[in-house]
């Protein structure tokens, strides 16, 4: 059974966006059932800081035993951090991907695209979960 916080927002194509201290940044990462989908994670390809991305735009792929795929940004900003441990370690998307195996750290360009994102309870719906 896949873990999905209550306190994060979702997208459909498996990303989470994940509030920091920082008013309008938010860590990127996917989600449990996405990196449980996708096995072993080998590799990872993220863009630099001070890039930006509109909503639903690829920034980045994830390779794992299975299959690449692709990263899609859930909202419209500029990547702020990326997350270093990641080149050295991309596991850390599978042992813990909701601490130390976010991607990146964005800053919200539009409040608004929050409402587009759905919810614990809708991602549960959409994958199936409790």
């Amino acid at each position: 059974m896949s873990v999905i916080p209550d306190d994060l927002l979702y997208s459909e194509e498996h990303e989470y966006l994940k509030p920091t201290e920082e008013d309008g940044v938010y860590l990127v990462g996917v989600t449990d059932y996405a990196q449980g989908e996708l096995g072993d994670v080998v590799f990872l390809e993220l863009p630099g800081e001070g890039e930006s991305f509109e909503r639903m735009e690829v920034f980045g792929t994830i390779e794992a035993v299975k299959a690449v795929s692709d990263l899609f940004a859930p909202v419209t900003g500029e990547i702020v951090e990326v997350n270093a441990a990641l080149d050295e370690d991309p596991a850390l998307v599978n042992t813990d991907p909701y601490g130390d195996g976010w991607m990146v750290r964005v800053r919200l360009a539009d409040p608004g695209e929050l409402d587009t994102l759905l919810t614990a309870e809708d991602y549960r719906a959409l994958v199936g979960g409790d």
